[in-house]
């Protein structure tokens, strides 16, 4: 790169410095665990008795085990889209208010997530719930392998707990569904003709000032030939919307169509193991006691505030060891 031909060709350029990127983004990492580790042994003979400074040693220690772990996991995550930035959907079940309400908290989970991470989290579309709580709502995660940790979500999530909205305080069972699809960048083709699209405009909902009343921006797009809708109202003008809706309906033709090789390749190779992302993965237990236990791999835990307060990764990272990516 510091040659003074390196420029001549951009495109060219443009890959190489990518490519860098990928191996420094393993390279150093790694570089400083190795650090981290050298240094932490060598104070080992100097804390001679104190159960403090051993402490902080074993906690050093440990810091580094999990970071390591983190990035055994990445190292699983070598499917095609899986660096991609992603969306990702909620959309109540069954249950009215309580299923409504049980949206907004999943919706608080994954943007607390998404913050561990220093993902960009933007709301792209939501539908309010009647009285309460959220009907829909649909986010962009914009960062590093978003996608290759978020497809782990989609499923339904189950909640059982007594629910605030019943004033004789019965327990309540509600579920929401998770969608994850990755952000397909524009140099993959996906074909989509002008006439399979059924295109609505309507007044944008929820906080956005004045503006978003007093004009129709927020778009709706139905793709005919395969029946998936998406709908937008982040974006001020009618324009940006009918771009971000395009954007999200080639994403989710391309999960279609991954999902379908997927599938293909399971009838050809005789697998009986049902990949069933529309059936429930996870149960999120309140009353009468706390547990959040995965379906799919049995890992649970009991601390479900700080499951709730975005302390998912475990779950995650226990599904792409059992199943890969």
């Amino acid at each position: 790169m510091g040659e003074a031909s390196f420029w001549d060709d951009p495109e060219r350029a443009q890959q190489v410095i990518q490519e860098s990127n990928e191996l420094k983004s393993w390279l150093d990492p790694l570089s400083d665990l190795k650090t981290r580790v050298e240094d932490a042994l060598s104070l080992i003979p100097d804390a001679g008795e104190d159960p403090d400074f051993l402490e902080q040693i074993t906690d050093e220690l440990s810091t580094v085990e999990s970071t390591l772990e983190e990035l055994e996991v990445r190292r699983m995550l070598s499917g095609e889209m899986d660096k991609s930035s992603c969306f990702l959907s909620i959309n109540a079940g069954a249950g009215g208010t309580e299923s409504c309400d049980w949206v907004s908290m999943l919706l608080r989970m994954y943007e607390r997530w998404a913050s561990k991470h220093n993902w960009k989290v933007e709301v792209v579309d939501i539908l309010e719930g009647e009285v309460a709580g959220i009907r829909n709502v649909t986010i962009r995660i914009d960062g590093s392998y978003a996608y290759g940790y978020a497809k782990a979500e989609k499923g339904v999530h189950r909640l059982v707990r007594i629910s605030p909205f019943d004033s004789n305080a019965r327990r309540h069972t509600s579920f929401a569904a998770v969608d994850v699809t990755p952000e397909v960048s524009d140099d993959v083709k996906i074909e989509i003709r002008t006439e399979d699209l059924k295109i609505d405009t309507y007044r944008a909902s929820g906080a956005g000032g004045q503006h978003v009343n007093k004009t129709d921006s927020a778009v709706r797009m139905h793709h005919i030939p395969t029946g998936i809708v998406v709908s937008t109202q982040s974006q001020r003008s009618q324009i940006q919307n009918r771009e971000a809706c395009l954007k999200m309906l080639r994403s989710k033709l391309y999960e279609k169509e991954m999902e379908e090789r997927r599938q293909k390749i399971l009838d050809l190779s005789g697998e009986k193991k049902e990949i069933a992302w529309g059936s429930q993965i996870r149960s999120y237990v309140f009353q009468p006691y706390t547990l959040v236990k995965d379906t799919r791999t049995k890992y649970e835990v009991g601390d479900i505030q700080s499951v709730m307060d975005g302390d998912i990764d475990p779950f995650i990272h226990a599904y792409l060891k059992e199943f890969g990516s």
